[in-house]
């Protein structure tokens, strides 16, 4: 066997024991903060576990709840703690269904969504007696209903309906209801008055912007009216900060104001107990995270020290304001599930660690260079060990657009890395987590920008010594699977080899095909289907297919209906009546996310022998 023979096995089984390693994530916890409901995956799918919280002695062991064979996304428990609610992907695809069940596992039920049928589930009533339940639609132009569903009837309730509406949270006696509307980067929050019938805008229409997360909490003592709604926005703001609207019954609301902003990072997460005392800031900082709490009747600010790494999300805050559990994770460990003491700021562990392979993991750097346009874009770097001259590498371009790569647990990248490839991660323009400014940066005709912003980064690895010229793949997943296509095709001699994971071919037939809430919600992104036509066109690169000459490596969920599997059947049907080298990897079973670990060893596996055997990777 071969030095490179040996590297690529050694990689092979990195990447199988990485992603073995599973992770725990999305924690809620009862009222009285005693017990935790997460999702885990350790069995291979992610699935709903229940266990109490310690923190001053051993972990307690975790109980699974068993609901379907799919896979668990979410789980949220009832204020009553009679009750959880979860969200299950049918058949493992892209339409969700709700259940519910007692947290000892008994009573399980689906009450809303089918596989013909989408529904997501909101939050509990502050009551707990009733969940919320959207479903949007299932003919294009046809309006989303919300429900409050009752737990042990099954019975749905109207709620509201909108055209792209979801339900962001309630006031204690249900009275307020706050709803987030519109297409992507173009949410806003209206607050509806369901007993006056009266609904308003919760800030001026006229500002761009969205607002992502919403919640009502009553007032502190003194102010005028009883209560507030506390918004993460970046409506007529640079980036996401943290904006405080006075509300009142019968239409009664008043100025919105900055309640807190940071110049250097973006809120993107936030949560407050009951009485509107104390919230839970968690801000982006260039893809890092950092905590904050704050006493909303002091005005006390307090950043929280020691985070057990680098990215956090999913937090929730205790009903009573005394504590935090939260997923975290980093380069060289998976997510795990920690507890924050808001009075001590002390740490510790919720959920059991698994093991991890004795190899050592490679820490990416943050690196920042230059578009054609003089934009500054910056990236996570992950150099392969020993690799002291220029050789082999890909950029991995993350989907969304509006998602962020961050320096979080990846198999993929590691596994990459070993084998011998540097990979390079970019968060090019309609990236999020760097202002309004940036994320809205390739809307419509700025998509041109994206794709130079691809090239920029192909030639920031050139320039810095890290990758030869024909050594550089491009790949990309969603968004980014749509991005490698359109660089290999409207630019064919800038990569030497390519993998599209479940991207968009042609913006025309991903129209048509696509979920048509999805559709909706993309207008004020890639352009409308009939107004934006001519760009879309021109944008698709499928209609430049004979331009792809380097080898490409196709990958598609069977069951994705989000980006559908016909977007990757005809550009692989195309390239090969073109006689071009494609090869295709069907995930059987999977939707737009591939969770199972069978799936994920699978990609993995496949990536790495296509890349090193078409980068030329020495031993």
């Amino acid at each position: 066997m071969t030095d490179t023979d040996g590297r690529l096995d050694a990689a092979i089984r990195l990447s199988s024991d990485l992603v073995d390693a599973w992770g725990c994530w999305g924690p809620t916890m009862t009222p009285d903060a005693r017990r935790v409901a997460f999702i885990s995956d350790r069995n291979g799918i992610p699935e709903v576990w229940v266990k109490d919280v310690v923190t001053d002695g051993p972990l307690p062991p975790a109980r699974r709840i068993r609901l379907s064979d799919d896979p668990v996304l979410s789980v949220q428990w009832s204020a009553d703690s009679a009750w959880l609610a979860c969200a299950v992907a049918t058949d493992g695809g892209v339409r969700n269904q709700v259940w519910v069940v007692r947290p000892d596992g008994t009573d399980a039920r689906r009450i809303a969504g089918s596989r013909d049928v989408h529904a997501e589930v909101g939050p509990w009533t502050r009551s707990g007696h009733r969940v919320v339940v959207t479903i949007p639609p299932a003919i294009a132009g046809h309006p989303s209903f919300s429900y409050l569903a009752d737990p042990t009837t099954g019975e749905l309730h109207p709620l509201a309906s909108g055209n792209l509406i979801s339900v962001l949270d309630l006031s204690i006696e249900e009275r307020l209801v706050v709803l987030r509307d519109g297409p992507r980067g173009e949410h806003f929050c209206v607050v509806v008055d369901r007993i006056a019938d009266l609904h308003h805008p919760l800030l001026p229409h006229r500002d761009t912007g969205a607002t992502e997360v919403a919640l009502i909490r009553p007032a502190p003592e003194g102010h005028v009216m009883p209560f507030i709604a506390y918004l993460v926005t970046e409506v007529g703001l640079p980036r996401r900060q943290l904006v405080a609207t006075p509300l009142g019954a019968n239409g009664l609301r008043g100025d919105a104001r900055v309640l807190i902003h940071r110049d250097d990072a973006e809120l993107e997460d936030l949560d407050a107990d009951d009485a509107g005392r104390v919230l839970l800031l968690v801000w982006n900082v260039a893809g890092r995270s950092e905590l904050e709490l704050l006493d909303t009747v002091t005005g006390h600010r307090s950043i929280v020290h020691g985070l057990p790494g680098l990215v956090a999300s999913s937090p929730v805050l205790s009903r009573d304001g005394s504590s935090v559990i939260l997923s975290v994770e980093g380069p060289a460990r998976p997510r795990e599930l920690w507890h924050l003491d808001t009075r001590t700021h002390a740490w510790a562990r919720v959920s059991a660690a698994p093991r991890l392979p004795e190899h050592e993991l490679v820490h990416p750097t943050l690196e920042t260079f230059f578009s054609k346009d003089g934009l500054a874009i910056s990236g996570w770097l992950y150099r392969a060990p020993d690799s002291h001259t220029p050789g082999p590498a890909m950029l991995s371009l993350h989907g969304g657009p509006e998602s962020q790569e961050r320096p979080v647990f990846s198999p993929q990248h590691q596994a990459m890395a070993a084998a011998g490839i540097t990979v390079f991660a970019p968060n090019i323009r309609g990236s999020s987590g760097f202002g309004r400014e940036f994320v809205h940066a390739d809307n419509l005709e700025g998509r041109y920008g994206a794709f130079d912003d691809v090239l920029a980064s192909a030639d920031f690895l050139i320039e810095r010594g890290i990758a030869a010229p024909d050594q550089i793949a491009v790949t990309g997943r969603s968004y980014g699977g749509y991005l490698t296509l359109a660089a290999l095709a409207f630019t064919p001699s800038a990569f030497a080899a390519g993998v599209d994971i479940c991207g968009m071919s042609d913006m025309t037939t991903f129209y048509r095909d696509t979920e048509p809430w999805i559709a909706a919600a993309a207008f004020s992104k890639y352009g409308h289907p009939r107004r934006d036509r001519r760009l879309l066109k021109a944008i698709s690169p499928l209609r430049s297919a004979n331009n792809i000459r380097v080898p490409l490596l196709v990958v598609h969920g069977e069951l994705d209906t989000n980006v559908p599997i016909g977007e990757s059947r005809q550009i692989v049907a195309a390239l090969r009546k073109a006689h071009r080298p494609v090869d295709y990897l069907q995930l059987d079973g999977e939707g737009h996310e591939y969770r199972s670990a069978y799936s994920r060893r699978l990609l993995i596996e496949h990536m790495v022998r296509f890349l090193t055997a078409n980068l030329a990777v020495a031993g």
